[in-house]
């Protein structure tokens, strides 16, 4: 299953159910709160565990604007064109 055309939800313990935006990196996926989209995480999963970081709405804007440009060189235009989508609806 490709990660980027898959809906992942985890449940905060403060901020309640939140929606996986994208992948950052190996370890690391960039969250936001379900309903508000206004509260944004980095998620870091080890064997320790998961971790929450906050992060602002422009890191998290940069973020997504990387994996955008790491996604379009790498010619993963379906995945891009998803991306997208959550890109205009998430900051615009």
């Amino acid at each position: 299953m490709n990660s980027e055309t898959s809906e992942t939800y985890l449940n905060h313990p403060t901020w309640g159910l939140l929606y996986r935006i994208c992948m950052v990196d190996q370890s690391q996926e960039l969250f936001t709160t379900l309903y508000a989209q206004r509260l944004f995480f980095l998620v870091a999963h080890d064997e320790k565990g998961i971790k929450f970081q906050p992060v602002g709405r422009t890191e998290a804007r940069m973020m997504l604007e990387n994996r955008l440009r790491n996604l379009r060189r790498g010619g993963q235009s379906i995945e891009y064109d998803q991306l997208t989508n959550i890109f205009k609806r998430t900051f615009q």
